[in-house]
């Protein structure tokens, strides 16, 4: 196969929110279809690229973007609509392949990202896992593709994957700053375009490296606690303290100056 019918598309190649439109009777794992409102506003602001409907670029994306939705919150495999499911694998930077059932269990963050320095994919389950990486993205992290590199059925295609680190990430510290990450992606998809297998290549260590780049938080409380107690440089407290300070210190040169040394020493502050 070399080309697309984009008279005939089916469902799982269409925008993402058409297909949770039509998924009915589904097994959620939260016990509802996710509401994907937030994250809509978001692309259309920081997108970059804009794919003409019904090219070969915004159908994988919707592909991939659909087959996202049911690996996080479809937990019956027979309902999932974008994969032939006795025949799916996905593998990350030529690893373990993984099947339907897999993702079910762990979710995509724990098999795409897998034992690490700054993360142990073998530590983890789909939970933890999951609340670790919204805590640390609360604004989420997007996902878009960039560029078509060949064809079905073996589409090679570029991505990046976004998101403000605004929360922290295990005990390190968040810098507020946008995280992007790029990487390359295989997908084999059948006639009926489902996908059979989705091999994934991106640098693991340089997107935990990012996240961790703030340093420790319990190092950032110790750092700021010698840099002059629990309260920060220049808050009102400070402040006070410092004017009361002066004005004892002048007020005791006056007393000094104007009454016997065995004068009541607050003598100066009852005048």
């Amino acid at each position: 196969m070399s080309s697309i019918d984009n008279n005939n598309l089916p469902l799982w190649v269409q925008n993402r929110d058409t297909v949770l439109q039509y998924s009915q009777n589904v097994q959620w794992r939260y016990g509802k279809k996710p509401d994907y409102t937030r994250s809509n506003e978001k692309l259309a602001s920081e997108s970059k690229y804009n794919h003409p409907q019904g090219s070969l670029a915004a159908l994988v994306q919707n592909l991939v973007r659909s087959f996202d939705v049911e690996a996080n919150f479809k937990t019956n495999p027979a309902e999932w609509l974008t994969i032939v499911q006795d025949k799916f694998r996905m593998s990350t930077n030529g690893g373990t392949e993984y099947t339907v059932a897999d993702l079910v269990q762990s979710g995509t963050y724990k098999l795409l990202i897998g034992n690490t320095q700054h993360y142990r994919a073998s530590e983890e389950n789909f939970e933890t896992s999951t609340n670790l990486f919204h805590t640390a993205f609360p604004d989420g992290f997007l996902w878009e593709v960039v560029e078509i590199y060949s064809a079905p059925p073996t589409i090679t295609f570029k991505w990046r994957h976004w998101g403000y680190f605004q929360g922290a990430y295990k005990d390190y510290a968040p810098t507020g700053q946008m995280i992007e990450v790029i990487g390359i992606s295989v997908v084999n998809i059948t006639d009926d375009l489902k996908i059979l297998s989705l091999e994934h290549y991106y640098d693991n260590n340089n997107f935990l490296d990012k996240l961790t780049s703030g340093g420790k938080l319990a190092n950032l409380s110790q750092s700021r606690q010698a840099e002059g107690g629990i309260q920060p440089p220049g808050s009102l407290y400070q402040k006070f303290w410092a004017f009361i300070k002066q004005v004892f210190t002048k007020r005791k040169e006056l007393a000094t100056e104007n009454f016997p040394a065995s004068s009541c020493p607050f003598a100066a502050l009852l005048r």
